[in-house]
């Protein structure tokens, strides 16, 4: 459990503990069964005073946060593994340099052998340290000056010390700079680069609460630090500027439009939107392009996209909701005439005729009960992710809403598709991945 502590004052800038100030052991259970430890901390207690990535130090505020970075800083030296929340999706650490600490992620996540894992940094030191020639691409140099630290994943040239289980064999290895500040203190409290996909059972939702993840993973790994819900809520964009042109391999939290204005990348193309690759689909360079994810228990229907009408009388009436509620709501009868009874609806875009009269008497899962939409039919619970003209929004809202719906034991979750504009791009990318059925 949490344990709160009193900020001190004169923080100082973080450095990783030396073996005299080592803080309390990590778990040593004898099998693979794990108590495991849930710990928060306030990501505000860390800072960083300088915009300088060569070498940054964090400056941490309270002890709490400080003893917390540096029992998980433990854990991930044992060779373990550790929940941790990212700007992103919440991340299951390993140490990068460590074959078997990999295969501690592939076992608790029951990921498929030939899924690649990101690797994350906290300073550029450290990205050169683990490249071939010890050299960044200057490809990547604006890239790098624009998004990083961000949601941004490049793929590298690998050294000889990216072990075979995180790249899955291939002669990249895919590197980001992650900018939430739980993330960079504990890289820099380990001093090693750090794998770490999404912390969820493999093909499940993304998690974007700490909640999530023990929901998944609480016995199989001994430790996640809670930061608070995610802010992007989808995993990061990996761009492979080696390719010519470069590509866009999986969307994300930098979206195609912001991208192609950078220096060298004019030409970047969107791999499945621009241009395929059978091969690297079978042996990906990266996640996210071989396998189906986010998908929860219940069936996940996607009804594209509607763009809104010009009527203005359509307008009025709520343009897009109008048609892809009336979509739904015939599906959910021709359902129900097959013996379906309980359905979830992820809104996009909707009126002022549906705002929620739900009570607020608590949370409900994690999620307070006013954020769910009642409606005349009890059978049926929407729940808002926001304006679909909005998608970053969307965006934040999305595993968590797919999460919350088949927590209610949903039958079938029907998913309001959004235009696949700017971030959209990246929210039809996950959803279509999730649904195992589309309605056009």
């Amino acid at each position: 459990m949490s344990v709160s502590a009193a900020s001190h004052s004169g923080a100082a800038p973080y450095a990783p503990p030396t073996v005299g100030d080592a803080p309390l052991p990590p778990p040593t259970p004898s099998s693979q069964d794990f108590a495991t430890i849930l710990e928060k901390i306030d990501p505000s207690t860390i800072s960083y005073a300088s915009a300088d990535l060569e070498d940054p130090l964090p400056t941490i505020s309270q002890a709490h946060t400080r003893q917390v970075l540096d029992q998980a800083a433990q854990i991930l030296r044992s060779g373990q593994v550790v929940g941790m929340p990212t700007e992103t999706v919440y991340g299951l650490a390993s140490n990068a340099l460590d074959s078997a600490a990999a295969q501690r992620i592939f076992r608790a996540k029951n990921r498929p052998q030939d899924n690649p894992l990101i690797v994350h940094v906290s300073s550029l030191k450290m990205l050169r340290s683990m490249l071939k020639d010890n050299e960044i691409p200057e490809v990547y140099n604006d890239l790098i000056k624009t998004y990083w630290p961000g949601p941004l994943t490049l793929l590298f040239p690998r050294s000889s010390l990216i072990p075979n289980d995180i790249t899955c064999g291939q002669a990249t290895v895919a590197v980001r700079f992650p900018s939430h500040p739980i993330t960079r203190a504990l890289i820099t409290a380990c001093n090693l680069p750090l794998a770490a996909p999404s912390a969820n059972s493999s093909g499940k939702p993304s998690p974007t609460l700490a909640s999530h993840v023990m929901d998944d993973l609480a016995g199989k790994i001994p430790m996640v630090i809670d930061g608070g819900q995610c802010s992007f809520g989808i995993e990061s964009t990996v761009v492979d500027g080696l390719r010519v042109p470069p590509a866009i391999l999986r969307p994300g939290g930098v979206t195609y439009e912001q991208i192609r204005l950078v220096k060298g990348m004019e030409s970047v193309q969107v791999y499945k939107k621009h241009f395929t690759d059978i091969a690297m689909e079978q042996a990906p360079t990266t996640p996210g392009m071989k396998y189906r994810h986010y998908s929860p228990e219940a069936e996940v229907v996607l009804v594209e996209y509607i763009r809104p009408s010009t009527s203005k009388q359509e307008q009025e009436n709520g343009g897009a909701t109008t048609a892809q509620y009336s979509v739904i709501k015939n599906e959910i009868k021709r359902m129900r005439e097959e013996g379906k009874s309980r359905f979830g609806i992820l809104r996009t875009s909707f009126n002022n005729s549906c705002a929620s009269t739900a009570s607020t008497s608590g949370p409900l899962n994690g999620i307070s009960s006013n954020s769910i939409y009642c409606t005349s039919d009890p059978s049926v619970i929407e729940f808002p992710l926001g304006q679909g003209s909005k998608p970053e929004d969307v965006a934040r809202e999305l595993f968590r809403g797919l999460r919350y719906l088949d927590s209610q034991k949903v039958d079938c979750i029907f998913v309001e598709g959004i235009s696949e504009e700017d971030e959209g791009l990246a929210v039809m990318n996950r959803i279509r991945k999730a649904a195992s059925r589309t309605i056009a």
